[in-house]
């Protein structure tokens, strides 16, 4: 049996990103899912947030899925999901944080709100992020990928998040815009990956898990973090 664990929760995409990583590493590894609705004592007692993925390597249990990525980067070097070059390396850094500070958040924040006000303005947020996508990321990268012609830790970051749109088209009537070609062409090519294939749930499955966000109801830890007082 393998050494490495995830703990993971089916439809989270913070879990699928490290999921996706494991896959495309080629390394073997347990999945053990769990229920957010009903966490077990024992995955409270090493994931002080409350959150999924967890990942246990031996004597080691790491939580947080972009420094658990890092780690699976470091511990197994080949395939490369980040460049050797150290300033093209704090450059990938630069857009995974983009990702999980000014994207990520406004998706939650955008299904959380209720009133109108709130709404616009997390859309006109996202619409900005999604033109800096286009033209500052995947428009400077000279391949379908964001970094080229070569996956990269970038790629599995965003990607979980974008295809869960499908659920906020549902929700809110709101999708990748026409406008962003490169960006709708990239999530069409990463759906052809085998390890989005194995990690990635059904359009309905996605909604009817987001439904706890589009009406505000969540009780989980992602959704207290983002919610707006």
């Amino acid at each position: 049996m393998t050494d490495i664990e995830i703990i993971s929760s089916a439809t989270c995409p913070f879990a699928q990103r490290t999921r996706m990583a494991l896959i495309e590493k080629g390394l073997d590894f347990r999945l053990t899912e769990i229920s957010l609705d009903a966490k077990p004592d024992w995955f409270l007692a090493i994931s002080p947030y409350g959150k999924v993925p967890v990942l246990r390597h031996g004597d080691v249990t790491l939580f947080e899925s972009a420094v658990i990525n890092e780690y699976l980067e470091d511990i197994q070097p080949e395939p490369a999901l980040l460049p050797r070059d150290p300033a093209a390396r704090a450059k990938a850094r630069i857009w995974i944080d983009f990702a999980n500070v000014r994207f990520i958040p406004h998706v939650y924040k955008y299904m959380l709100a209720q009133d109108a006000a709130g709404q616009d303005m997390h859309r006109r947020r996202l619409l900005e992020a999604f033109d800096h996508m286009e033209t500052e990321g995947l428009g400077r990268s000279g391949g379908p990928y964001w970094l080229g012609r070569d996956l990269s830790l970038i790629d599995l970051s965003f990607f979980p998040h974008i295809e869960r749109f499908s659920a906020i088209e549902h929700y809110r009537d709101f999708t990748i815009p026409a406008s962003c070609p490169r960006l709708i062409a990239w999530r069409d090519l990463m759906r052809q990956r085998p390890s989005v294939v194995a990690t990635s749930a059904s359009r309905e499955t996605y909604i009817r898990g987001w439904r706890k966000y589009a009406e505000n109801t969540s009780t989980g830890t992602t959704a207290r973090d983002m919610r707006e007082s």
